[in-house]
């Protein structure tokens, strides 16, 4: 292979090894009030409640 060819290469892996690794440090870093989970926490129990209805509708 070419020099040209390893050098594609070897960048192509750098960019992907550094854009995984920005995306692994940036993963924790949203943090959700505690009125948003309250709103999250009901919404979810809503749902399994309605999904617990459709079941026994069934």
């Amino acid at each position: 292979m070419p020099t040209i060819g390893w050098i594609f290469l070897i960048l192509a892996l750098a960019l992907i090894v550094g854009g995984l690794m920005i995306l692994r440090d940036s993963a924790h870093s949203m943090k959700i009030s505690d009125e948003k989970m309250k709103k999250i926490r009901a919404r979810q129990k809503e749902l399994e409640a309605q999904d617990k209805e459709d079941d026994d509708w069934k």
